[in-house]
């Protein structure tokens, strides 16, 4: 099974990809294959709402889109990372998001992939959960699987999530939630 972490920050190298990356070798311990999508590394366009999707299964803007709506289908389980950005994700992947109604116009490609959420703010109580729950919502809106960290809502961490001891286990521990509900999918396939 393949696990697709999605960092949401425009910032490389900084805590989203921290968080990613570390949700990512806990996959790869338990022996899922893993991808990513770091927007800081990408060009992705806001939605024109042209409607051209409705018609075709492509995009009329030519970007780095593809490439993520390749890795969206393919994968089982999606982590979104998201900093705060007054109260919510930032416009880049608010791009990515919009975008992604030609994946739920395409038969719902993304219905019943198990999906979690991440976020890094300021301070601990800095906008993170409700960034989570926007996260969520573009979860459900594709009709996902989504999963919290057993406790709350997610992995909810601080800058520098480095220095976090205490958000850094709510990142792992949502990624293993993530992981055991797959499992779980998996062995009732069987």
């Amino acid at each position: 099974m393949k696990i697709l972490g999605i960092s949401g920050s425009p910032r490389k190298g900084k805590n989203c990809e921290k968080m990613i990356l570390t949700a990512l070798e806990i996959a790869k311990e338990r022996g899922f294959e893993t991808d990513t999508v770091f927007i800081s590394n990408m060009e992705i366009a806001p939605c024109k709402v042209c409607g051209a999707c409705v018609e075709n299964d492509s995009c009329v803007i030519e970007d780095d889109m593809e490439e993520v709506y390749e890795k969206m289908r393919s994968a089982d389980g999606i982590i979104v990372a998201s900093p705060v950005y007054m109260g919510n994700y930032p416009a880049q992947l608010k791009a990515l998001f919009d975008r992604s109604v030609l994946l739920r116009r395409n038969n719902l490609a993304l219905k019943n992939k198990v999906g979690a959420a991440l976020s890094v703010g300021g301070s601990r109580n800095g906008g993170q959960e409700k960034t989570i729950q926007s996260i969520h919502d573009w979860m459900h809106i594709h009709g996902m699987i989504v999963v919290g960290d057993n406790s709350h809502f997610g992995g909810i961490a601080w800058n520098p999530v480095e220095e976090d001891s205490i958000g850094m286990q709510t990142v792992s521990e949502t990624a293993k939630k993530l992981y055991e509900v797959l499992e779980l999918i998996q062995n009732n396939k069987r």
